[in-house]
């Protein structure tokens, strides 16, 4: 009888000059310089993991997933908070590059979180526009704050043209990701289905388009915890504790949250419910949070069904 094959882990570091590798059980440990992909890759093969385990690390990581993923390799990009309260539950608190590969093939052993498709090359520049915008606006309020205390008429001078310079950008920015969803059939036809509800923008809505590529394919209760809109518990014994909201895709939540405000001010479900929430004494974050959940349970089942918007009409839950 066959000995049945040991299921491996790879866990890989991704730095900007050199990529550290890590296999488990075996321990194998390897670094490899930022220029030797291809060799990476071939060295990750031998091995036949069932799982490659890497963080997203601000796009650092893209190119190595991709190269893994064109040559059969199954990879899974996870937020770095998780292996890293991982290690701590192990008690590693040391922390190097090496030791962080480590971490990452156990934790792809004791987890074994799901791969995830890589996004195209479309996705990927659709992905650096909607990015690049968030930046811009960043810098725009920051620019804002220094102006509103400013007292020195030239450095004012400078402050002022620096954020008109910004805003232009955003417009320009505005318009990119605007042409790249309508280049895209399968985009397209998704943009139209979130902005016919009122409240969704065309800004909330390439949002989605990349942030959120499972809207439509799960149920109301994963798409809300993998927003973080879902109440988790906090009970212990006898204490039940307030129901709150955390984790999930912060960037996601952000842009639910402004669609939800213009919603409960536009869009006649949102602002009935909005309404029946506060008449009963719910606190108006309460009502907000609710609100956003609704609103992307909503916008979930219209993509599943690909029924556009219709006033006073709730899409069911599913």
């Amino acid at each position: 009888m066959e000995q049945q094959e040991q299921a491996c882990f790879v866990g890989i570091d991704v730095a900007k000059d050199h990529l550290d590798v890590a296999v488990r059980p075996t321990g194998t440990a390897r670094r490899f310089a930022a220029d030797e992909l291809h060799t990476l890759v071939g060295f990750v093969q031998q091995a036949r993991p069932t799982l490659v385990v890497m963080e997203a690390t601000g796009g650092l990581e893209t190119a190595v997933a991709a190269d893994l993923a064109a040559a059969g390799v199954a990879v899974a990009i996870v937020n770095p908070r998780q292996p890293r309260d991982f290690a701590k539950a192990l008690g590693k608190l040391a922390k190097t590059d090496a030791i962080d590969a480590a971490v990452l093939a156990h934790f792809g052993e004791a987890v074994r979180p799901e791969p995830r498709p890589l996004p195209d090359a479309q996705t990927r520049e659709l992905e650096a526009l909607v990015m690049r915008r968030r930046q811009l606006l960043e810098m725009l309020v920051a620019e804002k704050c220094r102006l509103s205390g400013c007292r020195v008429s030239s450095m004012r001078k400078s402050l002022e043209q620096h954020i008109e310079w910004l805003r232009k950008q955003v417009k320009d920015l505005d318009k990119d990701i605007t042409k790249s969803v309508r280049n895209s059939p399968m985009w397209r036809e998704k943009d139209e289905l979130l902005q016919s509800v009122p409240g969704v923008g065309p800004v909330v809505s390439s949002m989605v388009l990349v942030s959120l590529p499972e809207l439509g394919t799960l149920n109301r209760k994963q798409i809300a915890a993998l927003v973080g809109v879902a109440p988790l518990n906090r009970d212990s014994g006898k204490m039940q504790g307030k129901r709150s909201i955390w984790g999930g895709r912060a960037s996601m939540r952000a842009a639910l949250y402004m669609a939800t405000l213009v919603a409960t001010k536009r869009n006649d479900t949102i602002r009935g419910f909005y309404q029946r929430l506060l008449s009963v004494g719910k606190a108006k974050k309460v009502a907000l949070v609710a609100c956003m959940r609704k609103l992307l349970t909503m916008l979930n089942a219209m993509l599943r069904s690909g029924c556009r918007w219709k006033s006073n009409e709730v899409a069911a839950p599913t």
